[in-house]
């Protein structure tokens, strides 16, 4: 395979292949020290990136080759600025370890390879995430330069010589966890495994009223918890799914929203989830299984109600499901292709079993093409080619979560710092007047408008380091703060004006960004109710009595049930106004789990059905 390659992509290949094999190394063997360990993670990704993605858009054919050249040329400066700035620091280790960080003044060299690597940082977020993250870090930077009143080398110090700025957690996170659950999921993609999610959810569901779009709702479920990616989520699954919808009748601003909508909520999705959620396990200070505790019935709520909304537009519309002779059968499905579901399997009961998260994944690496190989109808695409390209794709993927991670360290590092935190809970809390609700609405506000602009897991992280502190003192539980956080970090990709994965499900429905944004709000409106019900009733994230929890769930999933009724205009029937009206108002009551706000909730959802079976004309009454 290495045959028909360039010299410049052998390198690549043989980097990214050392790269994974490193990643193995420290499962087996343990990490060595820790700015060893993260260090050779970034080279590595750094190194990559400079190699992979160029540093201008492709030059049009017949271009003059000085374009070409001048990239070339920044490619090589960028690596050797990657190279000298991490060399300096594996060189000097021991000399790190034991100044004084932010007492002890820094040397010139110090100084010159911070700089560098600050460079080489920010070119790489800008390569693989655009201009939005490393401006933003660029900003916190100059904040804290002038309004914090930092100097230039203390904050050289906090962010390249100390162990809280890009050396921090998030790229830690992304050396000990993201890499290998991103390969992992790379590898199931390359292994037919998305075909089992489809299938079987065409079997399920596939014939009933709006039955594609429940079929991409189910899919972007399993399949969005191992990628971990909306934007692959809807480019994998969405082609297949977008355009089944669009046959059966749905718009096709509608069907890029059900998907856009739907493979979002797979970054929140257990037992995998993002990257994000490894990173808020190290900022809490909790097992991975705890944030997947948190996370489980929240997730749950959510794909229920996107479910049920286009289950009730589907009937809304008359729309049928698909004709059976298209459907799979489902005794043949699991028979055929049950067993590629065995590499998820080993990983949640790899860590059940009480073995680390990263040796299950790297437990569930090894075992996708082995089980794929097991039956005739799962192995006939499986070859050493599309083996190495599962293995290199993950590779080549994660890299976005390394730059994005060594980036949003830089912000950290500045927040830390500066005391920048601190100032910002401080002006919240005064803005909001002691009010929990209206500072979790700024809160909201905010961490959708800094996720418009950033992949989820910088985005969280700010909020992390900015909203979170804020909500925790008004005395809302840290892991229903941080999930808050998380919630409004992701769902920015489907918030207009950016709406990343909305504009990604376009390209293949074809509407257009306003229409399409518009679905999308009412399809996740339950989305951003969520985290404000889990605030207010944390026993949504299972935290309280047996009995607390059961109540919570009862309610919590009536409530996002009316809600998905009332913004779709059905519930028995088509809905009029105030019907439409009293479902979103029974809906708005059971936010807050109190006895009082719930019975009055219930009462009116129960209203409205009876007026809906009782009220309506004979024929309508017969037809619902």
């Amino acid at each position: 395979m290495l045959a028909n390659l360039r010299p410049k992509d052998i390198i690549r290949t043989v980097l990214a292949v050392a790269m994974l094999a490193f990643h193995f190394h420290v499962v087996f063997f343990g990490p060595p020290q820790a700015i060893y360990f993260r260090g050779i993670h970034l080279l590595l990704a750094m190194v990559l990136i400079f190699l992979t993605i160029p540093a201008f858009a492709p030059a049009e054919p017949g271009a003059r080759p000085a374009r070409r050249i001048a990239g070339t040329a920044l490619d090589a400066a960028f690596i050797a600025l990657a190279a000298g700035s991490l060399g300096y620091v594996f060189l000097n280790v021991d000399y790190l370890q034991t100044r004084f960080a932010l007492i002890d003044p820094l040397r010139p060299a110090d100084s010159v390879f911070a700089v560098a690597c600050i460079l080489a940082v920010l070119e790489a977020a800008r390569r693989t995430t655009g201009p939005a993250l490393p401006l933003t870090a660029i900003g916190f930077i100059l904040f804290g330069l002038t309004v914090g009143g930092l100097g230039i080398g203390e904050t050289l110090d906090q962010i390249y010589m100390a162990q809280d700025g890009i050396f921090g957690i998030p790229l830690a996170v992304s050396a000990t966890y993201v890499l290998l659950f991103v390969v992992f999921g790379a590898v199931v993609e390359r292994s037919g495994t998305g075909k089992l999610f489809m299938d079987f959810a065409l079997a399920l569901a596939g014939g009933s009223a709006g039955g594609p779009a429940k079929v991409a709702v189910m899919t972007s479920a399993t399949f969005g918890t191992i990628s971990g990616s909306a934007t692959a989520n809807v480019v994998t699954t969405g082609a297949f799914t977008i355009p089944m919808m669009k046959r059966i009748g749905y718009r096709p601003a509608y069907a890029g929203a059900v998907e856009a909508v739907a493979s979002t909520g797979g970054q929140i999705m257990p037992p995998i989830m993002g990257a994000s959620a490894f990173v808020m396990a190290e900022f809490m200070g909790v097992s991975y299984f705890q944030v997947i505790g948190y996370a489980l019935l929240p997730a749950f709520l959510y794909f229920f109600a996107v479910f049920m909304a286009v289950h009730f537009e589907a009937r809304r519309l008359g729309l049928r499901g698909m004709p059976k002779s298209d459907l799979p059968e489902l005794g043949r499905v699991v028979r055929e292709r049950g067993h590629q579901i065995l590499p998820l399997v080993l990983i949640i009961g790899t860590m059940v079993a009480g073995f680390s998260a990263p040796y299950a994944a790297m437990i569930g690496i090894l075992s996708v093409y082995p089980v794929a190989m097991l039956r005739r109808t799962t192995r006939a695409g499986i070859t050493w080619r599309s083996v190495g390209e599962g293995f290199l794709n993950g590779i080549y993927n994660a890299l976005q979560v390394a730059a994005a991670c060594a980036c949003a360290g830089i912000v950290i590092g500045v927040i830390n710092l500066s005391g920048l935190g601190f100032d910002f809970t401080s002006f919240l809390v005064s803005l909001s007047s002691d009010s929990l609700i209206l500072s979790l609405l700024l809160s909201a506000l905010a961490g959708i408008i800094l996720g418009m602009g950033l992949p989820t897991t910088p985005a969280y992280v700010v909020q992390a380091s900015l909203l979170v502190p804020a909500v925790v003192k008004l005395g809302v539980p840290a892991p229903a703060a941080h999930m808050f956080a998380l919630y409004f970090a992701i769902l920015s990709s489907i918030t207009p004006p950016v709406a990343i994965s909305i504009i990604a499900a376009n390209s293949i429905s074809g509407a257009r960004l306003w229409e399409s944004s518009v679905a999308s709000m009412r399809l996740s409106a339950s989305g951003y109710i969520i985290p404000f019900m889990f605030v207010f009733g944390p026993a949504l994230l299972l935290i309280g009595s047996p009995a607390s929890i059961v109540l919570a769930i009862c309610t919590a999933t009536t409530g996002v049930l009316a809600l998905s009724a009332g913004l779709n205009g059905y519930l028995l029937r088509p809905a009029s106004w105030p019907e439409k009206a009293g479902l979103v108002a029974a809906a708005l009551l059971m936010i807050d789990t109190g006895p009082v706000t719930d019975a009055g909730g219930l009462a009116l959802l129960a209203l409205v059905a009876a007026s809906q079976k009782y009220l309506s004309p004979a024929a309508e009454r017969d037809a619902a």
